[in-house]
């Protein structure tokens, strides 16, 4: 059972090792401006597989359900689903539900938490595989495993490696599970935190901050909603998002441009400052400092905010 592009490694792999007698995924939901129907990342393996796919609207559903119950399944494994799932679920498989949540449990509870990770600066993060209860990922933990967060990282590129973790953990946990080898262990109650479902206003760049929290924000949200600001000008203000940047030990007053030139616009922080490497301009493609100058005046004093 999954959805996002999250759970594709770990479907790929299980198509590989087990039979997997259906996928469960969202329904298609219309998109772009001719709103036509989109497939999952996850319907869209599938099919390339040649595996079934069911796609109820709710999980609760009683036809759904009794469908799922027809199919007589061992193991149901959840990745990036999207929906709770009712205790009928969880207890319909002979060794349970088990859920690939890309966190070391109890830490990060919830709906973003690879983001939460790079957010707040934290030096690794990893994998839990967890039997699921009926609580938010409050289960009990067959295994994890862990992995360093790369200066160089951003949501995407941490996404990516945890995909693929979590689906060479899964498969390699399985067997020993599912013969009584690893008994699901309560997690502590020390260290449980939650991460909220991210909202756009989260990219908002505060200038007040330390540059190094800010350009945590920034790769925490690269590349959705994005870190984004305002560049006071005239005639109005520019709408700019931030793609790459560096901290440097310049200070100023907050927002400032201290300086730009083709090295990047560097402004002044609550703390530091921060380098912009590469922006966007509303409607604009991605361009480096250098490019966005070219056809933008911008001199020491400007600011941003």
């Amino acid at each position: 059972m999954g959805t996002a592009e999250l759970s594709c490694a770990s479907l790929q792999k299980l198509a590989e090792n087990y039979s997997v007698v259906a996928v469960v995924t969202q329904p298609d939901k219309p998109r772009g401006r001719e709103l036509k129907l989109q497939f999952s990342p996850v319907k869209t393996l599938a099919e390339e597989l040649k595996l079934p796919v069911l796609q109820p609207l709710k999980a609760r559903d009683e036809t759904f359900i009794a469908e799922l119950r027809g199919l007589k399944p061992d193991l149901i494994v959840v990745v990036a689903y999207g929906q709770i799932l009712p205790q009928s679920i969880l207890d319909l498989p002979k060794f349970g539900c088990v859920n690939v949540h890309t966190s070391l449990l109890p830490k990060y509870r919830g709906a973003s938490p690879i983001q939460s990770a790079i957010l707040n600066g934290d030096a690794q993060t990893g994998v839990t595989i967890m039997k699921m209860d009926v609580g938010l990922d409050t289960g009990g933990i067959i295994s994890q495993a862990r992995t360093p967060i790369l200066k160089e990282d951003n949501s995407q590129t941490l996404h990516d490696r945890l995909a693929q973790i979590g689906a060479d953990l899964l498969v390699k946990t399985i067997p020993d599970y599912v013969e009584g080898k690893i008994l699901p262990k309560p997690q502590p109650v020390e260290g449980a935190s939650y991460a909220a479902k991210i909202k756009k206003e989260d990219g908002r760049i505060d200038w007040s901050e330390p540059a190094e929290k800010i350009l945590n924000r920034l790769r925490a949200f690269t590349p959705w909603p994005g870190a984004f600001t305002l560049l006071h000008a005239e005639p109005k203000p520019l709408f700019l998002k931030i793609w790459k940047a560096e901290v440097v030990g310049n200070n100023g007053q907050t927002g400032t441009v201290l300086s730009a030139d083709k090295n990047g616009i560097v402004v002044a922080c609550g703390k530091g400052a921060l380098r912009i490497l590469e922006l966007q301009r509303e409607g604009g493609r991605k361009l480096s400092a250098q490019e966005f100058l070219a056809g933008h005046s911008l001199s020491q004093g400007g600011q941003f905010g």
